[in-house]
């Protein structure tokens, strides 16, 4: 029997009772559409992720300042002025102990109220050294970043981060402009490029961050940094809040990163300082990515799987409303195989047009969602080519039987039958 002419007995078949095939294929079009789409949706959610983790540097290692606690910093909570965090002398320490470092960057944070003309924000002002920008891997929009020569002679200048400028001076460019940082004026020199990350955390954030030297820093907020939190005053003395530490390659982060450990254990022993390695953060990412896959493609295969038991509970309902039917093509000569190729090109077929309309949708479904909630999504070949083909699969399977059990009716019987 010629494939064109199976196809077009299967169809005739289908078309014949189309609310049911409908229905029957519904199953296999939620199931495709789950399978791209969560896959999409976990895809992107996955390389989101693992872009932010690449922006802080593959051969990068964060030490953050952090409140120690309670228990470790009980005696210092009876101070009116707490003291914790990273210290000057720890540049020098991994400067002098730690081998395979190539570079080190320094930064220091506060909060003050920004202003420009009739246009103010709350900002994070950060005192960082010329080295940071290279470290952090931040663009520079327009202008420069800060200098060593700023740094030597403490200059009143500052590089805005992209909300900052975008909230004081809109369209206009910022450079060579003045703002106001509490009662200290300072001349844009630069504006960085859009990083969207949030502040907090490590303190790494950079979009709502006015950059200074930090000897200007030093110079004009002095060793105690002054907030409030919880509605009351409170008095901090952190020498630097970030250092970046950059290995001198991938392959020397690891040993790097161990080294850095037996210093803070040896000289932050109330575990006031916080290592982040992006390298290992990236690995989990990764393995959780993985994971997280698995457990999707489990579940939208489960659907498939509903998807194809109902194609088998209705194709064996057909069989035995058509055993007339196949009585009478037995009789003209159709034989047992003849029988099983017709039923089997009508499964196939109903599980293929259901997985091509489920592709259709899975494509459609993630675009809607990275247009509604701003979110990346990623529809990658190979899940298009998974759900396709398991689609076909679940037709040849579940499609089996049935169309056996109708090859394997008794021709007299099936005529007998009314």
């Amino acid at each position: 029997m010629r494939a064109a002419r199976v196809i077009t007995l299967a169809w005739k078949g289908i078309w014949l009772h189309r609310l049911r095939s409908l229905l029957t294929v519904l199953g296999i079009v939620f199931g495709v559409t789950s399978v791209v789409a969560m896959l999409a949706i976990g895809e992107g959610a996955s390389a989101e992720a693992q872009d932010r983790i690449r922006r802080l540097g593959s051969r990068n290692l964060i030490l953050g300042s952090r409140t120690p606690p309670a228990s470790a910093n009980a005696s210092e909570e009876r101070q009116r002025t707490s003291e914790y965090g990273l210290l000057l002398a720890d540049v020098d320490r991994i400067r002098q102990t730690v081998p395979h470092v190539n570079r080190i960057a320094s930064r220091r944070n506060a909060t003050e109220e920004v202003r420009s003309g009739p246009r103010k924000l709350n900002a994070e002002i950060a005192g960082a050294t010329s080295t940071y920008a290279d470290i952090a891997t931040l663009r520079v929009l327009a202008g420069r970043f800060l200098s060593p020569v700023d740094e030597d002679q403490a200059r009143a200048v500052c590089v805005l981060g992209d909300t900052v400028a975008q909230r004081l001076f809109l369209s206009q460019n910022p450079v060579g402009r003045q703002i106001w940082a509490g009662p200290h004026p300072y001349r844009v020199v630069g504006v960085l490029d859009r990083r969207g990350e949030q502040r907090g955390g490590a303190g790494t954030g950079v979009d709502d961050v006015v950059f200074i030297p930090l000897s200007t820093m030093d110079d004009r907020y002095g060793d105690i940094l002054a907030g409030f939190k919880t509605g009351s005053l409170s008095l901090e003395r952190v020498e630097l809040h970030v250092l970046l530490v950059e290995a001198a390659d991938i392959s020397f982060v690891e040993p790097v990163a161990t080294a850095i450990r037996s210093l803070l254990e040896r000289w932050h022993p109330k575990e006031d300082v916080r290592l982040t390695v992006p390298l290992e953060l990236l690995r989990e990412a990764r393995e959780t990515k993985r994971i997280f896959t698995i457990v999707l493609g489990s579940i939208a295969a489960i659907s498939l799987l509903v998807g194809g038991i109902g194609i088998m509970n209705i194709m064996l309902a057909s069989v035995m409303e058509r055993t007339r039917e196949v009585g009478i093509r037995r009789a003209l000569g159709a034989r047992r195989r003849h029988i099983i190729v017709h039923f089997l090109a009508e499964t196939v077929l109903l599980s293929v047009s259901g997985g091509l309309i489920g592709l259709l949708l899975g494509v459609l479904i993630p675009m809607a969602v990275s247009r509604m909630f701003d979110m990346q999504t990623v529809v990658t070949p190979w899940s298009l080519g998974l759900a396709f083909g398991i689609s076909a699969l679940v037709g040849i399977v579940f499609g089996l039987y049935p169309a056996v059990r109708a090859a394997d009716l008794d021709p007299v019987e099936a005529l007998r039958r009314e």
